[in-house]
């Protein structure tokens, strides 16, 4: 693509140099460029690109976009200067890779909790049905049935739009996006075209980014903010922010509940750990999920396949045939009768909500042991808060390390024993090897008693000092039994 056709919508402010180059390739990162690239110079939270313009020239690059022109410039490369090269980078990736979301339909999911769990399901349901699909989650990314892992929730522009546009090349019809907060503030998103955005729930998370709760709010509310008019935005109506998120949207605005009147609305009518019997819109359905807050997930599955056009009827069908997702709430029964859960939660409100789930099922009939602790170099202040979570809803708690990453386990586990009083300490160990902390829980636990093991999920490593060491949740419970 010629480099004129490639900035042609953009604001430029200052050209140097031949506009008719053909370029083969767009990078943001100097390392990864080849002979004939466009390298972008972004001013990122961690390094600023223009640092490295000289690298990416000397790696082949025939043209850079920057906001500042370099002090040396080479006469075999078009230096093209615009105001701010983050708000643009997305842009020009779409057009590089020839607009792939003109050619499907994309819907992002955002939120705090259940993007992974909403995205995925949809992804799975509408294969289920027939179509193509793609999808971009924290777990794994999919081109159709193709699975290529994934680093961050929301990959950088130019990646992601390498992967919308191979889910083209594929055929895909369809494509569900996990849409993370710190990708809508940096513009990752930038130059995509969404039929339909998804508000799933917003608490405290991230902060060690967004600094204040407003600035995390502004950036989701953002998303919705952009959507065009013929998408949908379909929003969470018992989360207190759920319509502020879409009160400024020129989308169809659609709601979901499970405590009010809604557009989509649904009652848990059975529980069990195998699953439940679910009332949608007035009709009865039977899924393999358990829990609240999965009514929640479902609902918006079933409210953006029914504004996707599906039938009702299909969508129900579709919605009993669904398995819960990698790593989020997975129940593994114990030859001795307890049963462990396995779960992502790593959030006050995400393990808030799962423990209600398992008091939900238990009815009184069995103690709940947790074991739980909280990442490393990130928000500091969530800490106490799921120890207090934690202990207001089990009998046992286990504090241990989660991924440590830079930070001392110790460190950690004693910022949220700060959360607690004396009484609650008496429900409380803490255990540093992780290993050792499950164990512990599958010896305290009787027949009729459930453990919940929070905070990793699908993750099959341990983060420790920038090395991720293999460890999985789910095969140190499976030894224990």
């Amino acid at each position: 693509m010629k480099l004129k056709e490639l900035v042609g919508k953009l604001n430029v402010l200052e050209v140097k140099g031949d506009m008719g180059r053909d370029i083969c390739g767009v990078q943001i990162d100097s390392r990864q460029v080849t002979e004939g690239n466009l390298f972008m110079a972004v001013r990122g939270t961690v390094a600023d690109g223009h640092n490295y313009i000289g690298k990416a020239v000397e790696k082949g690059a025939v043209a850079v976009l920057c906001e500042e022109m370099p002090a040396e410039q080479s006469a075999a490369v078009t230096y093209v200067r615009v105001e701010n090269v983050e708000q643009v980078v997305g842009q020009v990736a779409t057009t590089f890779y020839g607009d792939p979301t003109s050619k499907l339909k994309l819907v992002g999911v955002t939120g705090t909790n259940g993007k992974t769990t909403i995205a995925t399901v949809l992804y799975e349901m509408f294969r289920y049905m027939g179509h193509k699909a793609g999808l971009l989650s924290t777990v794994c990314n999919y081109v159709d049935g193709e699975a290529i892992p994934t680093e961050h929730t929301t990959p950088d522009p130019i990646t992601l739009n390498a992967l919308l546009a191979k889910m083209v090349e594929a055929g895909c019809e369809y494509a569900f996006m996990e849409v993370s907060s710190h990708s809508i503030v940096q513009n990752r998103i930038g130059g995509l075209t969404f039929v339909g955005g998804l508000f799933t729930n917003i608490t405290r998370d991230h902060l060690d980014y967004h600094k204040t709760f407003e600035n995390y709010i502004k950036a989701k509310k953002l998303f919705f903010d952009n959507l065009p008019a013929n998408a949908f935005a379909i929003t969470n109506a018992d989360d207190r922010n759920g319509m502020v998120m879409v009160q400024n949207t020129k989308a169809q605005v659609k709601t979901y509940s499970v405590q009010s009147p809604a557009d989509f609305k649904a009652k848990i009518v059975e529980c069990h750990f195998e699953g439940m019997y679910l009332n949608i819109n007035g009709k009865e359905v039977g899924v393999q999920f358990i829990g609240k807050f999965n009514v929640s997930n479902l609902l918006a599955v079933y409210g953006a396949a029914v504004m996707l056009g599906k039938d009702e009827q299909e969508v129900l069908v579709a919605l009993s045939a669904m398995k819960p997702v990698n790593g989020r709430f997975e129940a593994l029964r114990s030859p001795s009768g307890y049963t462990a859960i396995v779960d992502y939660a790593h959030t006050p409100d995400a393990l808030e909500n799962v423990l209600n789930a398992i008091h939900g099922v238990l009815d009184g009939k069995g103690e709940v042991i947790t074991v739980c602790g909280a990442g490393g170099n990130r928000d500091k202040g969530k800490r106490p808060l799921m120890a207090r979570e934690a202990v207001k809803q089990s009998n046992r708690v286990i504090i241990t390390s989660d991924n440590p990453r830079f930070e001392e386990p110790q460190d950690i586990i004693d910022d949220m024993l700060a959360g607690l009083d004396e009484e609650q300490m008496k429900k409380v160990i803490a255990i540093v090897d992780r290993r050792q902390a499950i164990k512990t829980a599958c010896m305290m636990a009787k027949s009729g008693d459930v453990i919940l093991i929070a905070g990793k999920g699908h993750e099959d490593y341990q983060d420790v000092k920038g090395v991720k060491h293999h460890f999985d949740d789910k095969e140190e419970v499976r030894a224990c039994f």
